[in-house]
């Protein structure tokens, strides 16, 4: 039976009484201490400085976020590690419109402003200046496993929130993030932390070890960084069928090695080698039978053995700069689903009469049933398992002005091979365990190939009319060549999987995308400015093998965002406010849907989509020592066609909600720090985070639709700061209200088939950091 949820209302109403309460405190506190001017610097207890005028380099030169005339979110590495992010999912709380849907290890999509769909990914994810892509696996579906490396040792994360397709290209429709590493530097330094807590749930303790070290080698001329961690989570979800506890465990262990070389003043080269390999078991779970409770007859592992290497290159030329970035990725993954119960479906008289005599009308005779039924009996527990390989090269080449010329431009050149293998299998599993049998058991195997090649020229100009006006316009022409090739060596007659040939099929395109932004600023602390930008994504062919030739490639879909905002310094500098609104036409989808005979499943382009929102962010600091954060987005994310054409039908109709995407959300932070003595501060954080409701699928007639429940999370951090030693030691709650924040859901008609996943149940740790 599930744990009923407290109400939306409820936890609302909770969450209000506490974080009135928390602020009402911290105000008071700071009253009595407003004429303390000590001087917290950068220490690990100094307010972090979300929201304030970081130096960001989204437009490929120096500006910042309040002269930087697109919607942009800047989270500095203090900001983050105040809060406790240690992956996307975290961060995403703090941005408006960012949406990352878990769908469990390496199961990551991630949104901005609404646009989400299967396919190529919506938003363009950067590790320095280096794009990772993601795994396609057999349905074409890069989008839905995002490369996503623990984080820690950042200068800071930006999140460009709508399509930034004129610098960055093919799948920034929604917009682009960049997670930005702390750079080699001559100075020895180093930093640790470790952590250990503990869920709600959990038999087990979690922890966490990171650490970094900063070396000059060879003065003014080479330094390196290197930087190492390691995460153990105990898992918190029970498996009833297996009689397991506690089966959603996660290890992962990494580190990346840096070197920067400025052979010149005017010359630099920053080296990059990373790598993270992680071992995790399924966090979904099935809701109807409890809470965190599933009922998989197969245990669920996941595997990623992830490298990045890049080699960035940055030459002053003297009012110009010359940047060269070259990058290669390697991933290696597995993942599975439960098989099980889809297999057992078929263990019925029907299916035998089809199976075993041709024909339904055919009876099987009670010796037929019986051997019938044993061979059904005998593909169980089984695993549907998607062992792949991504190898993705990708080069870039750009020059640029300065930044203080009356044009300032960028222009350059970019490529990509992507390379990606998957093999999809039915695996038998131990029926006692239900571990997957290795070597595999094979019951079903497919392999596919498939190869993007990406090519691209760009460029911007920005005219400073006046002092205060700005216009700028870009232009990106690109084009992809798509090749797809897979066979069937292992066939399944029962599911209707025959052995098939290789057989391979291409999709090529080229085209063009435009961008217009004007800019005026007011005075130094009022800008306001207007956007009309386009985005895409690539094509590609479909993996469907016996589809129709004439079926078996799609194109690529695209949007115009039509955008107005204004960026705001108030009360003395004390206050910043952000606020943007904006209108979506995203047409040409790219959608998964039937061929109109119902006999194949196919992806397509159909139907088109609207989406109007707002989003607001505000970063207040009062008195010294005390600030709070408020980021919120309105997302109204219909479509305004049906989805299906002379070849397809999808599920969409028009004035259905994109799945997913939610009217509300926002979250609220406040940060306290004041001493409490000459060596020691005192450190104070409390995050509030919102997600309104959605829906997983698009029609509201559809049987397997799900409501996926608003819900409020909450997580409290308290802790002391001893700045003669640079060492703070945290205590941490996260989740205080223990709420079941579900945030993706599925069901179709087999068996135990409703799945979700959702953020962990309460945790309760203990954190310390100590720089050197």
């Amino acid at each position: 039976m599930i744990e009923r949820m407290p109400s939306a209302r409820a936890l609302r109403a909770y969450v209000s009484v506490a974080t009135l309460a928390l602020v009402g405190s911290l105000a008071i506190v700071s009253s009595a201490h407003a004429g303390d001017q000590s001087n917290t610097g950068d220490s690990p207890g100094a307010p972090s400085d979300q929201g304030t005028d970081i130096t960001v380099t989204a437009l490929r030169r120096d500006t910042t976020v309040q002269t930087t005339p697109l919607a942009i979110t800047a989270l500095s590495a203090q900001t983050l590690t105040k809060a406790g992010v240690v992956s996307a999912a975290d961060y995403a709380k703090l941005v408006p419109s960012l949406r990352v849907q878990d769908g469990g290890p390496g199961q990551q999509r991630i949104s901005i402003r609404g646009i989400q769909a299967s396919g190529e990914p919506t938003v363009g994810v950067y590790y320095d200046e280096t794009p990772v892509a993601g795994s396609v696996g057999v349905s074409s579906d890069a989008a839905g496993r995002t490369a996503d490396f623990t984080l820690f040792d950042l200068d800071r994360i930006e999140v460009l929130r709508g399509p930034q397709g004129t610098l960055y290209g093919a799948s920034s429709m929604g917009g682009a993030i960049r997670v930005i590493y702390a750079k080699p530097k001559q100075d020895y330094e180093g930093a640790v932390e470790g952590q250990l807590s503990s869920t709600n749930g959990s038999g087990g303790v979690s922890y966490f070890v990171n650490g970094m070290i900063n070396l000059p080698l060879i003065k003014d001329l080479l330094a390196v960084r290197a930087v190492l961690y390691r995460r153990d989570s105990a898992g918190y979800i029970d498996d009833t069928f297996l009689n397991r506890k506690d089966v959603n465990n996660y290890t992962s262990t990494g580190g990346r090695l840096m070197a920067r070389v400025t052979p010149a003043s005017n010359l630099t080269v920053d080296l990059m080698g990373t790598f993270e390999n992680t071992d995790a078991v399924s966090s979904s779970f099935n809701p109807a039978l409890g809470r965190y409770t599933s009922a998989a007859q197969v245990n669920l592992p996941y595997t990623d053995r992830s490298n990045l290497y890049s080699s960035t290159v940055k030459w002053d030329l003297g009012g110009v700069n010359l940047t060269s970035v070259s990058s290669y990725q390697k991933r290696r993954s597995a993942y599975a689903a439960d098989d099980s119960y889809y297999i057992a479906s078929y263990r019925n008289a029907s299916n035998c009469a089809s199976y075993v005599n041709g024909s339904a009308s055919a009876a099987c005779s009670p010796a037929q049933l019986s051997t019938y039924y044993n061979y059904v009996d005998s593909l169980g527990p089984a695993a549907i398992y998607y062992p792949g390989t991504t190898k993705d090269f990708t080069q870039e080449l750009r020059i640029s002005s300065d930044g203080h010329h009356f044009i300032d431009w960028t222009a350059g050149f970019f490529y990509e091979s992507r390379k990606n293998n998957v093999t999809s299998e039915d695996a038998l599993a131990d029926k006692t365990t239900g571990e997957i049998i290795f070597p595999n058991q094979l019951i079903y195997r497919r392999q596919i190939a498939d190869n993007l090649k990406q090519y691209a020229g760009f460029g911007e100009a920005t005219l400073h009319a006046t002092n205060r006006l700005a216009l700028t316009a870009g232009l990106r022409v690109f084009k992809y060549d798509k090749i797809v090739s897979g066979f069937t060596d292992i066939a399944w007659t029962l599911i209707g999987a025959p052995a098939r040939p290789v057989s391979t099929v291409n999709s090529s395109e080229s085209g063009t995308l435009l961008k217009f932004n004007a800019a005026y600023t007011l005075n130094s602390n009022v800008m306001f400015y207007a956007s009309a930008s386009q985005g895409y994504r690539p094509g590609g062919a479909n993996q469907v093998i016996g589809l129709s030739t004439d079926l078996v490639a799609y194109k690529s879909d695209r949007l115009w965002d039509y955008e107005g905002g204004a960026k705001l310094t108030l009360l003395d500098r004390k206050m910043t406010l952000n606020v943007d609104a904006f209108q979506i036409d995203w047409t040409n989808m790219q959608v998964s849907g039937r061929t109109l005979n119902g006999a194949f499943s196919f992806l397509s382009n159909a139907g088109a989509a609207r989406i109007r929102g707002a989003e607001l962010e505000a970063a207040y600091r009062p008195v010294k020592g005390l600030s709070f954060n408020l980021a919120t987005s309105f997302l109204n994310a219909k479509l305004t066609q049906d989805q299906i054409s002379s070849v397809i039908t999808a599920p969409g109709r028009a004035g259905d909600r994109i799945p997913y995407i939610p009217f509300w959300s926002g979250s609220l932070g406040s940060e306290y720090t004041r001493p409490i003595s000459a060596t020691t501060d005192l450190f104070l954080r409390a995050d509030t985070s919102y997600m309104g409701a959605s829906w997983s699928e698009f029609r509201p007639t559809n049987v397997y639709r799900i409501r996926v429940r608003p819900y409020t999370l909450v997580n409290l951090r308290a802790g002391l700061e001893f700045k003669t030693i640079n060492t703070g030691v945290y205590l941490f709650l996260n989740n205080v209200f223990n709420v079941v924040a579900i945030n993706r859901a599925s069901m179709s008609s087999t068996a135990n088939s409703y799945s979700a996943t959702a953020a962990a149940p309460r945790t309760v740790g203990l954190n310390l950091r100590r720089t050197f």
